[in-house]
């Protein structure tokens, strides 16, 4: 062990003193990639082996009453293996590391680099019906949070490691390395800076990389564009932005109502029960609903409904385009009650995959109902393909990576002008309804969101408990004028808090106010300061968000705020100081 770390310890230093910051961050980029297109190899590996070992047991091309049970012993294993082997919470990947990033600096614990690869294995393997990418750029992002804490860098750093590993772990999951980098800058907001689009080209190629060294060229979703977009086709697919615009939001209502629903439940098994078996029994009438869903999307985009039939009670009715119809309608709309019912029950995973499956059958769904009425004739594969941007572009609040993403599945930009006209609508749609995405929403709630607003960011980084000065001498709010210049003479500051024998804030003096009868001696023994006292307005609490307080500057005059929790007195926030503070937080999002 004490070679190893001297071998380490010899590495780390040669790389300090030997290499220039961006250069160190370059390699440092490339790290963080193979770890997290490493990451992705083994878990696509692992729960696919656990699928396949589980479908093993049963054949049948109906009626398979396995996927009534086998979802809720995957989200149990999950549970065991958190409350008994891991002992610490996980929780989901991308909200996740957006509160890493908002609050903690980029700081995520050592054990998320392989928490939530063996959690969501059991979950997805199983049968819950989630994504595989939410853990993996947890996964990743944790490599690169812990990465960056082990060469001592700074948070600005820290947090474009996280960024690069993101966009690995998205990269290789996908074979798409533009995707990926348009991830960490739309979805993690990160800056777009040159300092940080270098690292995270080096990160998304090598992650890449990775993935074809171990899984070859193989892309996760086979697609060839067989017809192009015509001016024609506009105005459908204006309609079909509009419709995944309308669908997500459905995404979000129903997964917010039953993430609040679960969330009364206390006991963890009950969840378990209600969750695990709603899921089960959904899976057992929709078996396409089982697992992240990528082989059933594959055959909706190759334009093959089979997978609607498979292994279910509607197995008779493949030629019945009306049952294709509903079937279609049904598992879009009965995806999002899965998803939420796996992650309600415990189960770890992500709605990447979900969001696909939903937009693919949606654009489907759509096609169809379009092709029946004889007014036009549209591609159902195209809007199959389109619809998946939709959906990403809507449920994650990101247009850009939705059209980029799309655009690498499908081996080309031959669909650029659809995709970005699909994603367009629906994230306006959305946006309407939903300011905050479902990733963002509980961190927007509790005002724990970093932005691109570099303002709003700085602000959200700076810490009230940090700022509160206390050299501001306290008087009784009974002393006489004579004991308070006594005090002013020990004093290096022109405000005095007044307060009671429990310290409760009763006012403020100002030395300004008092000047005209300082030099009158016979009224040292009659003016007290309760006779000289104001209360001032506004007054903070130590609990509230720094933004509050700016704007509390802002609206004011004040250079000095008291700092009352409960009424009693505990110190003064200068806008100076805070003003000093925020500049410091500002340069470390700033260029070297």
């Amino acid at each position: 062990m004490r070679r190893k770390g001297t071998v380490l310890n010899r590495i780390y230093l040669w790389m300090v003193n030997n290499l220039s910051s961006r250069q160190l961050m370059g390699v440092l980029a490339a790290v963080v990639g193979l770890g997290a297109g490493f990451a992705a190899v083994v878990l696509k590996n692992m729960v696919h082996f656990i699928s396949h070992q589980l479908h093993a047991f049963s054949n049948l091309e109906y009626q398979n009453y396995i996927y009534i049970f086998s979802p809720v012993v995957g989200i149990l294993l999950t549970i065991l293996f958190i409350k008994y082997v891991l002992r610490k919470p996980i929780g989901h990947g991308v909200p996740g590391i957006l509160h890493a990033i908002s609050r903690n600096n980029g700081f995520l614990h050592r054990y998320k680099t392989f928490s939530s690869l063996i959690a969501s294995t059991f979950t997805v393997g199983f049968g819950g019906s989630v994504g595989l990418e939410g853990p993996i750029v947890g996964t990743g992002a944790a490599i690169g949070s812990n990465v960056g804490r082990a060469f001592k860098l700074n948070r600005r750093q820290i947090v474009t490691l996280i960024g690069c590993a993101s966009s690995g772990a998205v990269a290789a999951i996908f074979n798409a390395p533009i995707a990926g980098i348009v991830f960490s800058l739309e979805i993690l907001m990160l800056d777009l800076t040159f300092s940080s689009l270098i690292p995270l080209l080096i990160a998304s190629a090598s992650a890449v990389v990775t993935s074809y060294f171990f899984l070859g060229n193989d892309i996760l979703y086979k697609f060839d564009v067989v017809s192009t977009f015509e001016l024609s086709d506009l105005l459908f697919y204006i309609l079909l932005g509009v419709f995944s615009g309308l669908v997500s939001v459905f995404f979000a209502r129903i997964y917010r109502f039953m993430d609040h629903r679960f969330e009364r439940v206390r006991n963890g098994y009950h969840r378990l029960l209600a969750g695990g078996l709603l899921l089960g029994l959904l899976i057992f009438i929709f078996p396409s609903l089982y697992g992240e869903g990528y082989n059933e999307i594959n055959q909706c985009l190759a334009g093959d409904m089979d997978y609607l039939f498979s292994r279910s009670f509607f197995y008779g009715f493949q030629d019945e385009i009306w049952v294709v119809i509903l079937l279609l309608f049904g598992v879009t709309m009965l995806k999002v009650v899965a998803t939420s019912a796996t992650f309600g029950a415990g189960g770890i995973g992500g709605i990447f995959a979900p969001a696909l499956f939903i937009g693919a059958n949606a654009g489907m769904f759509l096609s169809k109902l379009i092709n029946m009425t004889g007014l036009h004739e549209i591609s159902e594969r195209n809007f199959a393909l389109v619809g998946m941007g939709g959906l990403i572009a809507g449920v994650l609040h990101a247009p850009l990576f939705a059209i980029f993403l799309i655009a690498d599945i499908s081996g080309g930009y031959s669909l650029f002008v659809p995709l970005m006209i699909t994603s367009i609508f629906s994230y306006v749609i959305v946006r309407y309804y939903h300011p905050n995405s479902v990733y963002t929403y509980q961190l927007a709630q509790r005002k724990e969101l970093i932005t691109h607003d570099k303002d709003k960011s700085v602000l959200n980084l700076m810490k009230i408990d940090s700022l509160i000065e206390t050299n501001f001498l306290p008087v009784y709010a009974d002393a006489n004028l004579g004991e308070f210049l006594e005090t002013v003479t020990k004093s290096k500051r022109n405000v005095f808090p007044v307060i009671d024998h429990e310290n409760n804030l009763q006012g403020i003096v100002f030395i300004n106010d008092i000047r005209h009868i300082i030099l009158k001696r016979d009224l040292y023994d009659k003016i007290q300061m309760s006779d000289l006292m104001y209360m001032p307005s506004p007054l903070v609490h130590p609990d509230e968000s720094m933004e509050g307080v700016a704007k509390k500057f802002q609206t004011t005059s004040h250079y000095n705020l008291p700092v009352v929790k409960d009424g009693k007195y505990m110190g003064f926030i200068s806008r100076a100081n805070m003003f000093s503070t925020y500049r410091k937080i500002l340069q470390d999002f700033s260029e070297e």
